[in-house]
């Protein structure tokens, strides 16, 4: 079987898990990558490790849910995406404007809200094209 999402909405959530999923098991096999890269200290106490460890746990089982949910078009799913991203992205903004977080972390704000603008496009043009 050859996996191939059939809509534009399942391709950008395909995306997404693809990309979620290779982002967190970078993160687990190295989480001071991660916590560089949202521009935390490279050399972080054990703790901050551990969480980065864990978020990145997180990220690469949601990157699997979005590909089967992808793999099987459950447009349900790819809706209730559009709204949830669009708070992660509300509240990690949020950190980085009350300087809880660092100004790096700001893209990951912006990865969320693109995809579920992207999403929330695709989903347009699909339910116009009939899907």
């Amino acid at each position: 079987m050859r996996f191939s999402p059939r809509t534009a909405a399942g391709w950008t959530i395909a995306v997404f898990g693809a990309m979620a999923a290779v982002f967190g098991l970078i993160g687990v096999l190295s989480p001071e990558t991660v916590l560089t890269a949202a521009g935390f200290d490279a050399t972080p106490p054990n703790s901050a490790r551990v969480f980065a460890t864990a978020s990145s746990v997180a990220s690469l089982n949601m990157g699997v849910y979005y590909l089967v949910a992808a793999a099987t078009e459950w447009r349900p799913f790819f809706r209730f995406t559009v709204p949830f991203r669009l708070l992660t992205f509300t509240v990690f903004s949020l950190l980085v404007l009350m300087e809880v977080a660092p100004t790096a972390f700001l893209g990951v704000a912006l990865w969320e809200a693109a995809g579920a603008i992207a999403t929330g496009i695709a989903l347009a043009v699909d339910t116009r094209r009939g899907f």
